[in-house]
Order: structure tokens, then C-alpha cells, then sequence
């Protein structure tokens, strides 16, 4: 009669565990969802940005050690352009990257080790002064190098097809007989 009981329970207790699923799952959705009004003021109160009058120094918050904080040097860049493709899509950014510390060769795999953990961080910026103002936050000495803008190269339609005195060959036939020509075939 005892083992009745305690059964009951136990499945009285699995049916509770049902009925408030099933309570909770006829929850209608639509209470669930924000309109597109709050979410714009809510957007609109998150771009208000605060402004701090006095210089930021967080270099004691950072748990960094002293020696990395006072002895560190930055570099401030624009990255070139990727030869191999004719985009520009890397170089818009400015990059922060930190110089390179002692390194050595592991004798076991022959492999470079560094103890330096911010050696191969790079981070990245949208402008030069947000970088600049980053280091100086973490009280890093930066140098900034501008960003190099290549002078075009004028050329005339008909240096396509002018002869090189040098090897005899003209610029624009580029076939198999080109290369042969170059090999002294």
C-alpha cells in the first residue's frame, strides 16, 4: 500500500512537471517580441556616447607587468596592399602592432619561441588617432607611419609593343617561343 502511494507521488510529481511545460509553452509569442520603435530609440540611446575631460591611465587595471609598460614601443600603420591580388580591401584600416622581443630557437623542434605574449597581437583601428589615443591609454611610447600613397605610373599605349634591345624580344609576344628565348634555346 506504501509502494502505491509513493508511486503515485512520483508520478503525481512527473505530471506537474508536464503541466507547467505545457502551461508555459502556450505563451503567445507575440508578447515576447519589441517593436521596431523601441528598438530604434533603444539603438538611439546606445550611440550617446560620454566624454572624459581628464586623461584615461589604465595601466594599473591591465595586470601587465611594469617592465612591458614603460619599455614598449608600437607601431602605428596602414598595411600595403596584397601583391598577388589587384584589391584594396586590407589597407583601409589602421593597424597597431607591438615590437618584437627576444626570441630563440626551441632545440627539441627547432621551432621560434618568444616569452613575450603581445608580440604577434596585432590589433586594428579605423583612424590613426584611435590608435594613438589606445597606446597612449596603456601608456605605450607609438610611432605612426603615415600612410604611402603610390604615385601613378605613366605609360604610353605603345610601350605594349616596343622592342627590348636587351634580350630582342618584344613585349607583347608571350608565347611558348618567348620563354624558349629566354633560356637560350
Amino acid at each position: 500500500m506504501k509502494q502505491n502511494r509513493v508511486l503515485r507521488q512520483m508520478l503525481w510529481g512527473k505530471r506537474a512537471v508536464a503541466v507547467a511545460a505545457i502551461s508555459v509553452s502556450r505563451v503567445p509569442i507575440r508578447s515576447l517580441s519589441t517593436s521596431t520603435w523601441r528598438l530604434a530609440q533603444d539603438q538611439a540611446r546606445d550611440t550617446q556616447l560620454i566624454t572624459v575631460d581628464e586623461k584615461l591611465d589604465i595601466t594599473t587595471l591591465t595586470g601587465v607587468p611594469e617592465e612591458h609598460i614603460k619599455t614598449r614601443k608600437v607601431r602605428i600603420f596602414v598595411p600595403a596592399r596584397n601583391n598577388v591580388q589587384s584589391g584594396v580591401n586590407n589597407t583601409r584600416k589602421w593597424k597597431m602592432k607591438f615590437d618584437t622581443r627576444e626570441r630563440w630557437e626551441n632545440p627539441l623542434m627547432g621551432w621560434a619561441s618568444t616569452a613575450d605574449p603581445l608580440s604577434n597581437m596585432v590589433l586594428t583601428f579605423s583612424t590613426k588617432e584611435d590608435a594613438a589615443a589606445f597606446a597612449e591609454k596603456n601608456g605605450w611610447s607609438y610611432d605612426i607611419e603615415e600612410r604611402k600613397v603610390p604615385k601613378p605610373k605613366s605609360k604610353s599605349y605603345g610601350a605594349n609593343f616596343s622592342w627590348n634591345k636587351r634580350t630582342g624580344v618584344s613585349t607583347k609576344y608571350l608565347g611558348t617561343k618567348y620563354i624558349s628565348v629566354l633560356d637560350g634555346e
